[in-house]
């Protein structure tokens, strides 16, 4: 359905309403819903009455659609009371020009929607008859409906089998239910009523390994990433071999099993996001090469779901309450879907409602998840009372994340709000930047069928993502798909523009996980490794020296290293006193903080409310609406609260008196092990440097301390940012519940303002309803005022307390480092000449290992 443009013809088609309604109607009325039913009710009652008499059946059945597309909870089926009755006193059927009037704002899908159900009541006593059969072709004529599109409709409702095969593809996807999602859902479930009625193509489905998508790049990258494995634990067997020789530090082997578990754990996380009904689970049948995520015409992802790789099925459903179960794999769509109920009408409710946190499977024929890849499906965003959660939660640690848009009607209002929102979430609430991660999907091109309909289509959306303030930035960021075309090509085993489009999608994600962010792991993880080996090397080359005499402790010297290792324990002590009363004197000030913000607030989003707009006439989606911007307001309020007084006034001052006191102490540890390497020949602050590398810590104290920590570059420990701690508003909305808005006002304290703006002054009850909203939403936050204020002080905590931990890891490999030099020293006194000799030898051959290991670093890269 395209947007109702007010055209001069607007007039007659209300005053035409007014006339058949005995209502006022005025030009906001002429929604799609409206006109399309006006319209409907005008077929159907022309049909009935076409031979001049009604049976029961008929009129049964006349009742029976028209119900189907009464939402419930809604004012509406009065008023379709009153078109059915003016439609017969005013003879409005029999009317061409009327009739042309009700249909001329219909798509040709919606006008062969209304023939289909024009069959539906011809066939109602069993078969057709011929003055009916005439009257439907009249009106088809009347509104311009191809002929051979009629010619499906009725052999599809009459069961005649013989139609043109071209003609019934057509017909297919005029009728293909995704066009009239922006109706309501109500009138796609019609539509994949009318499409199973058809006939169907003949569709000869091969098996999954015939699948013409391969993915080469991530097979390729996981078997560099084995190669490290194997480095790992050849490194790991060498270390161990080290362990009665006392020759290495401690630390050196927890690095390497903190090392071999973020390697062993590694895998590309990518997430599917978009609204209700825009073919994520068919496009995540076509990535997967398998019809394994439930498909409906109708909104139908309930949950978050993860799907990995398993060497079998195993479907594990986690719960809000913490729970875990696993279900029999037969169970896993049911448990994944909404309810058809739920779906048609109370979508909200039942999402709000829903006790499942996540359901993850694992399968062994998901092609593309067997690359070490996890796919996290999204229910659809639009629907959804929490959406923030939710996004929160498909976004966490995510590699990519993949927005579904439909072409049939590209970047709706919506939608551009949930791509930005998307964005500002990838990028850590850094709006001013582009995503580098974000890949755009335009699905149903195949429903396009002019070429001038695509390229416009394309210029939108590029104009949108990459225009003068453009979104997304990368290669290849955007593509032009049909999933369900892809996935038919994929079973069948052909190939055609869809595939190729799909395959086009397939390898830019692959490019961008192997490339921009596998290859990026690898580098790191080859650094790591390159430093552990030579701090290794280091402490061998040590040991080496302690044996021949070259480096020899005097009892002074000793008692210094002893005196060292007394003060670390020390250090840590005071980093961490220091670090509790930065976060007490926090706590204060947030509290504080909040009070002040919490008084000027509700005048603020007062002032806002005044800016709430909703273009609907329904109560229910008006009441969502101003419900979203609500939410919005209250979010963007806390977005400059957190960043102005908690970020930068609050958080920021600790943690610079916090990481000056770190670096002092740090600082202070390499002064006096240089000291020592420079009385005794010892590499310790060469080892201690190596060590701090391995934590992430920034060696270059001085300007890690000059630092004002504005844009997180060049600093010691990182940009100081809620990203990562989930401080931002989005987190807090989530946290306390205002997300849920949706779903405890209606049917709530308003619900008896559900249903259609009629009959009453519609800017009075908007202000109702906005009051309402208002009244309810400072309800919930004054009930979570303790709550938000935890929040923030448990991510200030964890931002203080993270810095101090790392440091007193620091600590204790300057430690380590310190008494395996004790020991080194301490087996050489006591070892005999030949046991020397012996030990010399073994290190020579240690480093070689060492040596030959490390030189197969550079090759891993490539």
């Amino acid at each position: 359905m395209m947007p109702v443009e007010m055209s001069s013809h607007d007039l007659d088609t209300v005053q035409l309403l007014s006339r058949i309604t005995g209502k006022e109607f005025q030009q906001r009325h002429l929604t799609p819903r409206i006109t399309f039913l006006a319209a409907l009710a005008t077929v159907l009652i022309g049909v009935t009455y076409a031979d001049n008499q009604a049976t029961d059946g008929e009129k049964l059945r006349l009742q029976k659609i028209l119900n189907q597309f009464i939402p419930a909870r809604s004012g509406i089926s009065q008023l379709v009371k009153l078109m059915i009755q003016g439609v017969r006193q005013h003879r409005t059927y029999a009317k061409s020009s009327e009739i042309t009037k009700l249909t001329r704002y219909l798509s040709e899908s919606e006008k062969l929607l209304l023939i289909a159900f024009g069959y539906e009541i011809a066939i109602a006593d069993g078969s057709v008859d011929s003055v009916e059969q005439r009257y439907v072709q009249a009106i088809a004529k009347c509104m311009e409906v191809q002929p051979r599109h009629l010619a499906v409709i009725e052999a599809g409702l009459t069961k005649q089998e013989a139609v043109d095969p071209d003609a019934l593809s057509e017909v297919q996807n005029l009728l293909d239910p995704t066009r009239f999602q922006a109706i309501d859902p109500i009138f796609a479930n019609a539509a994949s009523y009318i499409l199973s009625s058809l006939p169907t193509k003949s569709n000869h489905r091969k098996s999954q390994q015939t699948s013409s998508l391969s993915y080469k790049e991530l097979e390729k990258f996981q078997k560099q990433r084995q190669q490290l494995l194997d480095v790992v634990s050849q490194l790991s067997q060498i270390i161990h071999s080290c362990e009665e020789h006392n020759v290495l530090p401690q630390n050196i082997e927890s690095e390497l099993a903190k090392l071999l578990q973020k390697l062993e754990s590694q895998r590309f996380r990518l997430a599917i996001v978009g609204e209700f009904s825009q073919g994520k689970s068919t496009l995540l049948n076509a990535l997967l090469g398998e019809e394994i995520q439930p498909v409906r015409a109708i909104p139908c992802s309930g949950t978050v779901t993860v799907l990995k790789y398993g060497s079998q099925q195993r479907v594990t459903c986690r719960y809000t309450d913490g729970r875990e179960e696993e279900i029999p794999f037969s169970q896993y769509q049911e448990k994944a879907s909404i309810s058809e109920e739920a779906a048609l009408c109370s979508l909200a409710d039942e999402l709000a409602k829903s006790e499942i946190e996540e359901i993850v499977l694992e399968h062994p024929g998901l092609e593309f998840c067997r690359h070490n890849v996890e796919i996290i499906d999204s229910p659809g965003l639009n629907e959804h009372p929490n959406r923030t959660v939710v996004t929160q939660k498909l976004l966490k640690d995510v590699d990519a994340a993949v927005f579904l848009a439909n072409a049939s009607r590209p970047l709706t209002q919506g939608e551009r709000g949930l791509v930005q929102d998307l964005k500002s979430q990838l990028k850590g609430n850094r709006d001013n930047e582009p995503v580098e991660n974000l890949f755009v999907l335009v699905n149903f091109m195949d429903l396009l069928r002019r070429d001038r309909d695509r390229q416009q289509v394309r210029q939108l959306v590029e104009n949108f993502l990459q225009g003068q303030n453009p979104i997304i930035t990368g290669e290849n960021r955007i593509h032009f798909i049909s999933a369900q075309a892809a996935l038919d090509a994929i079973l069948e085993g052909t190939e055609d523009e869809y595939l190729i489009a799909f395959q086009g999608f397939t390898a830019a994600i692959e490019k961008f996980l192997t490339q921009e962010r596998g290859r990026l792991e690898i580098e790191q993880a080859v650094e790591a490794l390159d430093r552990l080996i030579q701090e290794s090397k280091d402490a061998l080359h040590q040991a080496e020296q302690v044996l021949d005499g070259k480096i020899n402790l005097s009892e002074s010297e000793q008692q210094k290293v002893l005196e060292l290792i007394g003060e670390a324990s020390g250090r840590s002590t005071r980093i961490e006193l220091l670090a509790d009363q930065v976060f007490e004197s926090a706590v204060e000030q947030v509290a504080q903080a909040w009070e002040t913000w919490v008084e000027g607030v509700e005048e603020r989003i007062a002032t806002k409310s005044t800016e709430w707009t909703s273009q609907h006439e329904e109560k229910e989606k008006i009441l969502r609406d101003y419900t979203d911007q609500f939410v919005r307001d209250l979010s963007a309020g806390l977005d400059d609260w957190i960043v102005t007084s908690v970020q930068d006034s609050i958080l920021k001052p600790g943690i610079h008196r916090l990481d000056a006191s770190i670096v002092q102490e740090l600082e202070a540890i390499q002064s006096q092990l240089k000291t020592i390497d420079s009385t005794t020949g010892s590499h310790l602050s060469s080892q201690y440097d190596l060590a701090l590398a391995s934590l992430g810590v920034d060696i270059n104290f001085q300007a890690s301390a000059d630092s004002d920590f504005s844009d997180g570059e060049g600093r010691w420990w990182g940009s100081v940012s809620f990203g990562g701690g989930g401080l931002a508003a989005g987190a807090l909305i989530a946290a306390i519940g205002v997300g849920f808005l949706p779903a405890l006002l209606v049917g709530g304290a308003i619900g008896a303002l559900v249903g259609w703006l009629w009959g009453e002054d519609p800017e009075v009850i908007r202000q109702k309803m906005k009051q309402e909203v208002y009244d309810k939403g400072f309800e919930k936050l004054a009930e979570s005022a303790e709550t938000i204020v935890e929040r923030i002080c448990g991510n200030v905590a964890a931002s203080l307390y993270q810095r101090s931990e790392i440091a007193t890891e620091a600590i204790k490999s300057s430690l380590s480092i310190l008494n395996a030099l004790l020991e080194q020293q301490a087996i050489s006194h006591q070892a005999s000449l030949q046991k020397r000799e012996d030990e010399k030898a073994w290190i020579e051959q240690t480093q070689q290992k060492f040596s030959q290991v490390q030189g197969e670093l550079p090759v891993i890269l490539g």
